[in-house]
């Protein structure tokens, strides 16, 4: 397939905090593209934009050449893909499908292996980044699956990140994901840690953050993150509920295969403790609110 602007017809699933951005971008790169949401105002935006609607993914996919979706947890993407109105169901040979979901490496491998029996090739694309991430079109893209695919979709992927590798066959992109939400757990630990440390300590934070983010301990949740703490800010570029999903997809993977991860268990245990404070639909980065409460500290009432 030869993936183009103006004419490859382009399908989108989920327009949640980083889908609508996300297909946003295809949009004004020129792809005629068809939308659906299980919410229709969130996909208000796209379609002002010029993207048509279709009730259910299986006409999303009756519709497209190719077809991306972007839901919330696994039994979401299995019914987007597998379900009885799903991509699937609404696809011909020689189609491309694509989840971007953080999902389980096991479902991408089925979904890969019902969707060749179709003529389909499917591909696991997750991304890292957030909402920052993907208003920007910065995504970090880790891709499992049919190399020629991958290829073509070239275009696409340009659109949305400046990170595109692809990983492996089926499955491989969401186990690069694991990697990633592996190394992102314990460093929000300590992003929050050290800036309850400094506040304690007296010192003004923002200055903090100039020495601090461009050394050795910088990190992207440093750099983008901790501003957001600072000012309070609590909203999701990434929710707390979909990151403990992803935190137990890894910890269950890391258990198939003998391994003890002690420092993602702590880091899963304590997003759970803030989810149970309800800040499940908040930002990763309200994982300093948990841990501000453990020293009695109302992190938000500070300086008043």
């Amino acid at each position: 397939m030869k993936v183009e602007p103006g004419r490859t017809r382009v399908g989108w699933i989920g327009t949640g905090v980083m889908g609508s951005s996300m297909a946003s971008h295809l949009l004004q790169a020129g792809f005629h593209t068809t939308v659906f949401s299980r919410t229709r105002s969130k996909a208000q935006s796209l379609m002002e934009a010029g993207a048509d609607w279709a009730d259910s993914p299986r006409r999303v996919a009756e519709q497209s050449d190719v077809v991306f979706a972007i839901v919330g947890f696994p039994a979401d993407v299995r019914e987007a893909f597998l379900g009885p109105e799903g991509i699937l169901d609404g696809c011909s040979p020689g189609q491309i499908v694509v989840d971007m979901t953080t999902s389980e490496p096991s479902l991408a491998e089925e979904i890969a292996e019902q969707a060749e029996q179709k003529g389909v090739v499917a591909l696991d694309a997750p991304v890292s980044g957030g909402d920052l991430g993907a208003r920007q079109g910065t995504l970090s893209i880790m891709v499992g699956g049919d190399a020629k695919a991958f290829e073509a979709l070239g275009p696409c992927w340009a659109a949305m990140g400046d990170t595109i590798v692809r990983q492996g066959g089926p499955g491989a992109g969401q186990h690069t994901k694991m990697v990633n939400q592996t190394l992102i757990a314990t460093n929000m630990i300590g992003v929050c840690e050290a800036l309850l440390y400094g506040h304690r300590a007296g010192l003004d934070l923002e200055t903090v953050l100039r020495s601090v983010a461009s050394g050795a301990a910088g990190s992207w949740a440093l750099s983008h993150l901790g501003p957001r703490i600072i000012e309070n800010d609590f909203d999701p570029g990434f929710f707390v509920e979909h990151f403990i999903k992803d935190m137990g997809i890894a910890l269950t993977e890391a258990n198939q295969r003998g391994l003890a991860l002690p420092g993602l268990a702590l880091a899963k245990q304590l997003y759970e403790a803030l989810k149970a404070q309800g800040h499940g639909r908040s930002g990763t980065q309200a994982l300093l609110l948990a841990l501000a409460s453990l020293s009695d500290l109302d992190w938000t009432q500070r300086g008043q």
